[in-house]
């Protein structure tokens, strides 16, 4: 068995990943939450400081996550008791432009059961109001594996979840720019963005009708 050394950007995205997925939608928002330094903990998220393996644990408790997940990506992220689920880490589809509103399910800490195929690094955006219909209409769930690759052949063409470099998170069809590098974005209903410079995207890996999605969200409670 390989094993890789796990770098520091991966640790400190782990805890921005957690923090999110908690339903805090600021570092400062998280510290003030739980009595930590502001400074500290924007430190470790963002990767300027280390943070230790038992400051990871006192993250891990707060967000709800494993610490061995957090600190090393050891297992999986949830503990036991949800294992098989994933989180519910925004919304999208409130307006035209198909921009996902982080840590803003339908409460913070809402949990979907991992789609089939996906794995334990998959997360899924609740689909409010109507502009996404033809696709996902409202109150569907839409997966995607939280992966931060970047741009496959593959993908063009199809309605994926992308990153661009203003930091919104958008979804998406993605097709060829006017050079390399660039992008376009074609809404659902909306205009398109021209050469979008990405930094992720990711395919979508699964859309649960409104229905079914309602029957299987597992409360914060």
């Amino acid at each position: 068995m390989v094993y890789r050394a796990l770098t520091m950007d991966e640790r400190c995205q782990r805890l921005r990943e957690s923090r999110i997925a908690k339903g805090f939608e600021t570092a400062a928002a998280a510290a003030d939450a739980f009595g930590w330094n502001r400074n500290t903990y924007a430190s470790n998220e963002n990767g300027n400081a280390p943070f230790s393996y038992r400051r990871a644990k006192e993250y891990a408790a707060a967000f709800g996550v494993r610490p061995e997940w957090l600190y090393d990506a050891a297992g999986s992220m949830l503990p036991a008791a949800q294992a098989g689920f994933v989180p519910i880490i925004g919304r999208v589809g409130a307006n035209p432009e198909g921009l996902v509103l982080f840590a803003q399910g339908q409460e913070p800490g809402d949990l979907a059961p991992i789609p089939p195929g996906g794995t334990d690094k998959a997360v899924a955006l609740l689909v409010v109001g109507h502009s996404m219909r033809g696709i996902a209409d409202d109150g569907a769930l839409i997966y995607f594996e939280d992966q931060r690759t970047a741009v496959t052949p593959d993908m063009l063409g199809h309605v994926v979840v992308v990153e661009v470099d203003t930091d919104e998170v958008l979804v998406k069809r993605l097709l060829r720019g006017s050079r390399a590098g660039r992008y376009d974005l074609e809404s659902i209903a909306g205009p398109t963005r021209r050469d979008a410079k990405l930094r992720w995207a990711a395919h979508i890996t699964a859309i649960i009708p409104p229905f079914q999605a309602r029957r299987i969200i597992r409360g914060a409670a």
